[in-house]
């Protein structure tokens, strides 16, 4: 029997709309790329977020800590159990995790990884890093990948590669920021290693070139599992591959910028200029067809956990390709949109269309998106 549209699964479109809304609030670069996926895909992944990110909120923002991350195993135990609290996210989330069998293990990993940031745990070496990365990024890119009907383990654990990539980025790029709230995630032995005294440096927070070495070893590692992701992602969907190759190469190019400021993200952090945004996303097209991995490639030893918890059952997909030119250039003009509405509040200067237009060739001319 074919899988029934999203559309007839989600029953509320008022709890969709508020999810929109975090997205919108929470992330943009993923807001805007998110419409690069068909709607089918774009409406579940919006659900997911919000309840990602209201979950994470509540205990990060949370006075008690252990009385939060309990009450989101309640909350958890109401989505499985078919009966959510009377929370939009909640709600929306028990049609996501019915419709395309998520497995609670997953989000289970995803709670443990906050309580883990609620503990202020830290990290001895890489594969402990990866094992915190698997948890709040990983389990996120297993479920986009069952979110697109896909389930297959090798394309599993590519999704976790992309997931655990795409933290090694934000940690690179927020590293003075996290430190200023007490948290260090950069390897402890790496520290050591640079001359560095982990416990004092996070004391008293500063740039140093050992600093910058030991992050330019954690982005030479998100590089490498860039390009093991880059292996699935031309294997996904032909409908899904602009979204996902657009959010790959937007966190990619976090990674970039931190390069380009010289490695110091301790004094400065890293944000990428709206029209480098839009000259990584041009190439898209001629990138997102992709090739099959000549040799499998085995998860990460940290991610394989998420990767079992996950049956061998493929889902029917459907054959029907959108405009996938439309839909880029689409996106495109969207962060044309929103970079021009933040600059205006903060009064710094736009750089104008036809700038923008010249540096992606001609690229961004007027398109009808149709979902």
């Amino acid at each position: 029997m074919p899988r029934p549209s999203f559309e007839l699964i989600l029953g509320d479109e008022t709890d969709l709309a508020a999810g929109r809304a975090l997205l919108r609030g929470g992330s943009r670069s993923f807001y805007a790329a998110s419409f690069l996926l068909p709607r089918r895909v774009r409406e579940p992944a919006t659900a997911l977020y919000a309840f990602c990110r209201l979950a994470d909120d509540a205990v990060d923002l949370a006075d008690r800590p252990g009385e939060a991350l309990a009450d989101l195993g309640q909350r958890l135990d109401g989505i499985y159990g078919g009966i959510p609290h009377d929370i939009p996210a909640d709600r929306a989330l028990a049609d996501v995790v019915r419709a395309f069998a998520i497995p609670r293990a997953l989000l289970d990993a995803l709670i443990e990884g906050f309580a883990w940031d609620a503990e202020g745990r830290r990290y001895e070496d890489l594969s402990s890093l990866y094992g915190y990365c698997a948890r709040v990024a990983g389990t996120v890119g297993a479920m986009m990948a069952l979110l697109m009907g896909v389930r297959e383990p090798g394309l599993i654990a590519r999704a976790c590669d992309l997931g655990v990539a795409m933290q090694l980025s934000n940690i690179a790029r927020d590293l003075g920021e996290d430190a200023g709230r007490g948290r260090l995630y950069l390897p402890r032995s790496w520290m050591r290693e640079a001359g560095l005294d982990p416990d004092a440096w996070l004391a008293n927070p500063r740039w140093t070139p050992g600093v910058g070495r030991i992050l330019e070893r954690l982005l030479v590692a998100a590089d490498g599992l860039y390009r093991h992701a880059d292996l699935g992602i031309g294997r996904l969907p032909v409908t899904c591959r602009p979204g996902i190759a657009a959010a790959r190469r937007l966190y990619a190019e976090i990674g970039q910028e931190v390069r380009r400021r010289g490695l110091d993200s301790v004094s400065q952090r890293a944000v990428v200029p709206p029209a480098r945004k839009l000259a990584v996303l041009a190439p898209i097209l001629g990138a997102v067809l992709g090739a099959p991995a000549k040799r499998p490639i085995p998860p990460l030893a940290e991610t394989r956990f998420l990767v079992d918890a996950i049956a061998w059952e493929p889902l029917p997909q459907r054959s029907t390709a959108p405009a996938v030119e439309d839909r880029l250039v689409w996106v495109l003009e969207l962060f044309e949109r929103l970079e021009r509405r933040d600059r205006e509040r903060r009064a710094i200067p736009y750089v104008p269309r036809t700038e923008v237009s010249a540096a992606l060739g001609g690229l961004a001319r007027p398109a009808v998106f149709v979902d």
